[in-house]
């Protein structure tokens, strides 16, 4: 148990740092004059990773309301 906690500590303060983009996006999204298709892009990206934090968050509220309900 205490090898787990260790790793997930190191594994949250130690990591790499990695480009995930293709090398057809990168190309074209650099090329670009204005930018603005990179700033949509970037938009596109954060917005799909908020949702599913969202949505874990919602359910992770609801299930700790209802066991906080069932302790009254």
């Amino acid at each position: 148990m205490k090898h787990k906690v260790v790793l997930i500590l190191l594994s949250l303060f130690f990591f790499l740092e990695t480009n995930a983009q293709c090398a057809m996006c990168r190309a074209v999204l650099e090329s670009e004059e204005g930018q603005t298709a990179a700033e949509g892009i970037n938009d596109g990206i954060v917005y799909l990773m908020a949702i599913p934090y969202i949505l874990v968050g919602g359910i992770g509220f609801f299930i700790y309301k209802k066991y906080k309900t069932l302790k009254k």
